[in-house]
């Protein structure tokens, strides 16, 4: 548990010493407050919630935590730090958890700097405060689902930028996955062939 979080304390050092933690921190409030208050119509609904906020999370997570974590293990392979880093006395189910554990306290510092849009939404109306908390934490449990998957394919590649992309991708398959929009033509096509088997099936036996 300590080299997890000697891990975890390093990994988390290292994102702030750089400013694309503070610009990827800016890019996420500046396009959360954008699409809450502008694309997701909050003033024109007349109801004071942060449904609208927690709606576009799925999208500003499908290009973000990529772009989070697309160095996590891509840079340790291209530089060839990877082999130094994995000499250290530590497991590699440790050295895994620690990093991961990083990226994701990092994404919920990120989702904490919203705390602005509660106290909008309580100052306009009167919100059910228990279900922002509880889809702050379903959010935050989406970004470290996110972040397992980019981090999957970050160890896969040296390169960063495929990384990215990979991880992009894989990422809009789930989210689609989850829409019915892009569900409905699938169960179009598929929908006929699973009654033909089925009228196949007892003819079989």
């Amino acid at each position: 548990m300590t080299r997890i979080f000697a891990i975890f304390r390093r990994e988390l050092r290292g994102y702030f010493a750089t400013p694309l933690a503070y610009l990827f921190i800016v890019i996420f409030l500046v396009l959360a407050g954008v699409l809450t208050f502008f694309v997701g119509n909050f003033f024109d609904r007349g109801q004071a919630d942060l449904q609208p906020f927690f709606t576009f999370h799925p999208w500003l997570y499908l290009v973000l935590i990529p772009a989070l974590s697309m160095r996590l293990w891509a840079e340790e392979r291209r530089s060839g730090t990877i082999e130094l880093f994995l000499t250290l006395p530590i497991r590699l189910s440790e050295a895994v958890i620690g990093k991961f554990l990083a990226a994701w306290c990092f994404a919920g510092i990120a989702l904490v700097l919203t705390f602005p849009f509660w106290i909008t939404v309580n100052v306009l109306g009167d919100p059910d405060n228990g279900v922002i908390l509880c889809s702050y934490v379903g959010s935050w449990l989406m970004a470290g689902a996110f972040l397992a998957l980019s981090a999957a394919i970050s160890g896969l590649t040296k390169s960063q930028v495929l990384a990215f992309i990979g991880a992009t991708t894989a990422s809009f398959l789930f989210v689609m996955a989850g829409i019915s929009t892009a569900l409905v033509p699938i169960a179009a096509y598929f929908r006929p062939r699973l009654r033909l088997l089925e009228r196949e099936l007892p003819d079989a036996t």
